[in-house]
């Protein structure tokens, strides 16, 4: 059987961005409940992860993590199974945001620019300390440098690229 060129596959349309709600740190009891690190306030609200590979049938805030439930994991061994698993819905599936409002995920890789136009680099990593979360930036020479995500300090972002205020820049 001859091997099909690139040219000649058909195009497929770009799989949507997926985000990541939680991740499975672990089995809860005997009946395939699972405990999760959730990183969003209304994981409760959605049914399907995965594209489909998970439906949630319950969930409920325990001592060391979210309990959850799915259909598909049947017992304690199935749970253990999926220890280190992300659970992620495609970007649409979240609400919209508000003026000044964004996710973490639509900022990550971000190009980076400085209000005098010097190219800074990528948004590599997205810390919360309490205060605020905190970007930090990699150039391209690997050095990275963090600044809070406040209006002094990046006083516009778009989907398309974040800048930084110049006397934020290290």
């Amino acid at each position: 059987m001859p091997q099909q060129e690139a040219t000649d596959r058909p195009n497929k349309p770009a799989a949507e961005p997926s985000v990541t709600l939680a991740v499975v740190i672990g089995a809860h009891g005997i009946h395939g409940q699972v405990r999760l690190k959730v990183f969003a306030e209304d994981f409760g609200s959605y049914k399907s992860f995965n594209q489909g590979a998970l439906t949630l049938k319950a969930s409920q805030a325990g001592n060391n993590g979210t309990i959850a439930r799915f259909a598909e994991i049947a017992d304690r061994n199935a749970a253990e199974a999926m220890r280190g698993t992300e659970l992620t819905v495609p970007r649409s599936a979240l609400p919209l945001l508000g003026e000044g409002e964004y996710y973490h995920a639509d900022l990550m890789g971000l190009p980076v620019v400085s209000t005098t136009a010097e190219e800074l680099g990528r948004v590599v990593l997205i810390e919360n300390f309490g205060a605020g979360d905190v970007l930090e930036i990699e150039r391209p020479n690997g050095k990275r440098f963090m600044i809070p995500m406040n209006a002094d300090a990046v006083p516009e972002w778009s989907a398309e690229r974040l800048v930084v205020n110049a006397d934020f820049v290290e």
